[in-house]
């Protein structure tokens, strides 16, 4: 009588499976944060960046904002910068991209493992002086799904 061992796909299939899932959910699970508690893990770095705006274009001069994703990375550079709000529409998304695209941060001391948070700011254009006017401008491009806690 002859005797081999096959494991039972039954068994090994779902090991499998669990093994090689568990990478893809540390992806799919970043955690999100909303920019005010950003700082519990990373500090901006630079505090200018310097930007060239458009001569012409669509809407330049209007009070407005925009609302742009991205995930800090372990390495503390943006990637996957992306624009999701832009109110009123103009020409100016592209600006408020570059603008977070060359933020720069460190981890907090908290953040020693140098966790990546994804997260979104807010860049603000011509808005008004006034506290109040001014967040009823920058409050348009608030982003629902973003925890605020640590």
């Amino acid at each position: 009588m002859k005797s081999s061992f096959r494991p039972s796909l039954t068994i090994v299939l779902p090991v499998l499976m669990a093994l090689f899932s568990v990478p893809l959910l540390a992806q799919t699970q970043m955690r999100k944060l909303d920019p005010q508690n950003l700082y519990r893990y990373w500090l901006l770095l630079n505090t200018q960046i310097k930007l060239d705006a458009p001569n012409s274009g669509l809407n330049l001069d209007k009070p407005g904002c925009a609302a742009v994703t991205y995930t800090v990375g372990s390495d503390g550079v943006p990637f996957d910068v992306t624009l999701v709000k832009l109110i009123p529409k103009s020409d100016l998304g592209p600006m408020a991209l570059n603008a977070v695209a060359n933020f720069r941060y460190g981890p907090s001391l908290t953040n020693r493992n140098a966790e990546p948070i994804s997260t979104y700011y807010i860049v603000p254009f011509n808005a008004p002086e006034d506290k109040a006017a001014r967040k009823q401008v920058v409050d348009a491009c608030v982003l629902p799904g973003y925890n605020s806690q640590h």
